[in-house]
């Protein structure tokens, strides 16, 4: 009785969506800020139980024998990796691109488990000294939180986004006590969208999340920070090669990762659950001789933050980090990179810091000034969401001056980093998957929008030879701003814009015996051609500033075919994303990675997945017309190529299909038999 009650509240609220929304963010803030503490209490248990001692943690672990720090890893690494193995395997990895795919290929829609085995994972990996953090895997558990909500009450695919997109700000404002980032880093990165029904409730989740862990643990900052000062405007010149240094070791540091994960996932033959052990074993022999890199560091960071860290070994630990945390992640462990970012960071501000204040002492501040501003710097250039790193360390500082410097760091860092890979550490992952990182933004919808699909054959025209009344004819008649002109043979020659059509009005009597169209039309404008897509109609029309544009046949002469009007061309988006909101909901249902599955919805409508029908092999979509010809959606393509997997949501028009293929397809039952009976 309770819970139906409870079920036609929010029923009720739903039918209000802002308030609707609102709440839902208020209690996903809630949630994800008690996860995120309860995820530090687990880490601090766990660490003190596999590194104990009466000094800092740094202290404990330099002091254990050396076979204990070898060991120590290893043995998290055992736990973990059949854990994440049998339950869940997303919750691999440093988590944002898992919950960055989530978005692309399932509409936010992320799989309950995932929250626990990610904390418990990222839990044992980081509290037996695995080379990670812990902001990536809260992250991730917030956005779990935020999607396991959105799917309990059902809600469309753009609200259960919405929800993920709070989930992911909710935490990782409470994992650095800096609510404006985590509502920078869910907009910047995850969601890409800054409008105000995002705005809102990722800001209400990120205060609410910070408000409970302040409550709770504090309101400390996450490191020892020094006070700023800049004592010269040449300084500046020293921050703009700290950023190309940025630059730099962020990229060394996303192709090492991923050359490690390339290595354990490929070359390394042996029980994918087993693989993080050896990991473990590396990380700890490592360890025995540099043990800082054991954990997220953060004592190393606050001892390079007071300039207690010589520069030769600053130098060292860089590289170190890099190679501990591309081991621990590459090998299958679970745990973020966003701490190990800050070390990195930290160490190569206090190496530079050290060395350009020891030349220039009067016009550089210290070394921990720039290991504050470094550790922005390679957050930025890793991640390449220049604006969430100024705002996590300005947060941490609280210290305006440190402005300057931290925005010159970043966007060079960024910068460079850009320059020699293109890929962020995050959306890589999902490039070397063949994963469209654009997949669902407006820009790529409209881009597999053919201009056939909303082509006006039966659009009004004029020939260039005929008079200034037959031009007011025909546009009174149709009402349209634009008014293509053709030959005799139907031969596109330009075009009239109301500008022109206004001002024939306006002296009628003067030019109806001496004008004709061919004299005033406008023959800049590029025509389209049938094999365009909307997005060119939509920039062609936003260049010309017009509200149409002509379709000419290429084949045949540009032969005029009719008229794209930007109304239709919108009406036609709007269509597509309810279209994708529906299959986005039944392909859900159905797992791509089962022999053979096939769900049916009401009416006969079902969600299949099968092997590509031979008759597809070789061909583009757009060859076969499959929705047409068909009357079947194709949901995602599942392909093998030299052993490796990958997964491509709602595939473009050009995707040729080869015969590795297993297709999810969505449509009545009878027209999927008809596919399947190909396939068999």
């Amino acid at each position: 009785m309770a819970n139906k009650r409870i079920k036609n509240v929010f029923r009720r609220l739903s039918q209000t969506e802002h308030l609707y929304i609102i709440i839902l963010s208020i209690i996903i803030g809630t949630v994800a800020g008690f996860a995120a503490v309860g995820v530090r209490l687990l880490i601090h248990s766990i660490t003190m139980l596999s590194f104990p001692g009466n000094g800092s943690l740094l202290d404990n672990m330099t002091a254990l024998p050396w076979y204990l720090k070898v060991l120590i890893p290893a043995i998290g690494a055992l736990i973990v990796g059949p854990m994440i193995y049998k339950f869940a395997p997303e919750a691999k990895g440093h988590g944002v691109p898992e919950v960055m795919a989530s978005l692309i290929q399932k509409g936010g829609r992320i799989r309950p488990r995932v929250a626990i085995v990610k904390a418990i994972a990222s839990s044992i990996t980081i509290g037996t000294g695995g080379s990670v953090g812990r902001e990536g895997p809260i992250i991730q558990i917030g956005a779990s939180i935020g999607s396991t909500i959105g799917q309990i009450l059902n809600l469309s695919t753009r609200r259960t986004k919405t929800l993920l997109g709070c989930g992911a700000a909710a935490g990782i404002a409470a994992a650095f006590n800096a609510p404006i980032a985590g509502i920078l880093f869910s907009l910047e990165l995850l969601l890409m969208d800054f409008s105000a029904d995002k705005l809102i409730p990722v800001a209400l989740s990120s205060v609410i999340s910070t408000t409970i862990s302040r409550n709770i643990e504090g309101n400390f900052a996450a490191f020892s920070v020094p006070q700023y000062s800049l004592l010269s405007s040449y300084e500046l010149i020293f921050y703009l090669i700290l950023g190309l240094l940025s630059g730099i070791v962020s990229f060394l540091f996303i192709k090492a990762l991923y050359f490690s994960e390339d290595l354990f996932d490929d070359r390394l033959k042996m029980p994918v659950y087993l693989k993080p052990v050896i990991g473990g074993l590396l990380l700890g022999t490592l360890a025995i001789f540099y043990p800082h890199v054991l954990g997220m560091g953060y004592d190393s960071i606050n001892l390079a933050l007071q300039g207690k860290i010589v520069i030769a070994f600053s130098l060292i630990l860089i590289f170190a980090k890099i190679l501990a945390t591309s081991v621990t992640l590459g090998s299958g462990s679970s745990g973020g990179i966003f701490a190990p970012s800050l070390f990195m960071g930290a160490m190569l501000g206090s190496m530079f810091g050290g060395i350009v204040h020891n030349i220039y002492p009067e016009i550089t501040a210290g070394p921990g000034a720039y290991a504050l501003v470094a550790m922005a710097g390679l957050v930025a250039g890793t991640t390449r969401a220049p604006i969430t790193a100024i705002i996590i360390v300005f947060e941490m500082t609280s210290d305006y001056h440190i402005i300057l410097p931290l925005v010159i760091v970043c966007v060079i860092s960024t910068y460079i980093s850009a320059k020699f890979s293109r890929e962020s550490i995050y959306t890589l992952k999902l490039v070397l998957r063949n994963i469209n990182i654009k997949e669902g933004t407006e820009n790529n919808l409209l881009e597999s929008l053919s201009v056939r699909s909303v082509l006006k054959t039966d659009a009004e025209s004029v020939t260039n030879s005929q008079s200034v009344e037959d031009i007011l004819d025909r546009t009174t008649r149709s009402n349209n701003p634009v008014l293509p002109v053709t030959d005799d043979n139907g031969t596109l020659l330009g075009i009239l814009t109301l500008p022109d059509i206004l001002q024939l009005f306006r002296n009628k009597e003067y030019l109806n015996e001496l004008v004709i169209a061919g004299d005033i039309m406008n023959t800049d404008v590029v025509p389209l051609t049938l094999d365009d897509n909307c997005f060119t109609a939509v920039e062609r029309m936003r260049d010309y500033d017009i509200e149409g544009i002509p379709v000419v046949n290429n084949d045949m002469m540009n032969k005029f075919e009719g008229m794209v009007w930007g109304g239709d061309v919108h009406a036609q988006y709007l269509r597509e994303m309810e279209r994708i909101d529906l299959v986005s909901k039944l392909a859900s249902s159905v797992s791509m990675k089962e022999t053979e599955s096939q769900v049916t919805f009401h009416a006969g409508y079902v969600v299949a997945d099968i092997e590509v029908p031979r008759s597809f092999v070789g061909k583009k979509i757009i060859e076969l017309n499959i929705r047409k010809n068909l009357g079947v959606e194709i949901l995602a393509v599942k392909t093998t190529l030299n052993g490796k997997e990958s997964f491509v949501a709602f595939p473009g028009s050009d995707y040729v299909f080869s015969e590795n293929d297993r297709i999810n397809i969505a449509g009545l039952s009878r027209n999927v038999n008809k596919i399947k009976n190909d396939s068999v």
